[in-house]
């Protein structure tokens, strides 16, 4: 932590390092699964509030943007609370069975 803020005041920024632009989160997501296809991360889990957005970023101990959101092997648009579904992320971020994750706008 001390590292980034560091990285803040002197101007320098990690090129794999994605930032959240909103300050409130629209929705929150609980991992029940987490899976690696064609080399990407793939989060199994539901929708336990709000609506979630493909493009919309995920939060947790890292954040990546959602790629790709599936409900029932069939690629949506959105999901909203109580959804079950599988989100394909962009970036690989660390998380456990039962976390619930931060979902944020773009």
């Amino acid at each position: 932590m001390e590292l980034s803020i560091l990285r803040r005041l002197l101007g320098k920024r990690d090129d794999n390092e994605i930032g959240v632009a909103s300050r409130n989160p629209v929705g929150r997501f609980r991992v029940e699964r987490s899976l690696k296809v064609s080399s990407r991360q793939v989060l199994i889990g539901e929708v336990i509030e709000g609506i979630i957005y493909t493009g919309y970023k995920v939060k947790g101990r890292a954040v990546s943007p959602i790629m790709k959101i599936e409900r029932d092997h069939m690629e949506i648009d959105f999901a909203i609370a109580g959804d079950r579904v599988a989100l394909m992320l962009e970036h690989e971020i660390p998380c456990e069975e039962g976390e619930g994750l931060e979902v944020y706008q773009s």
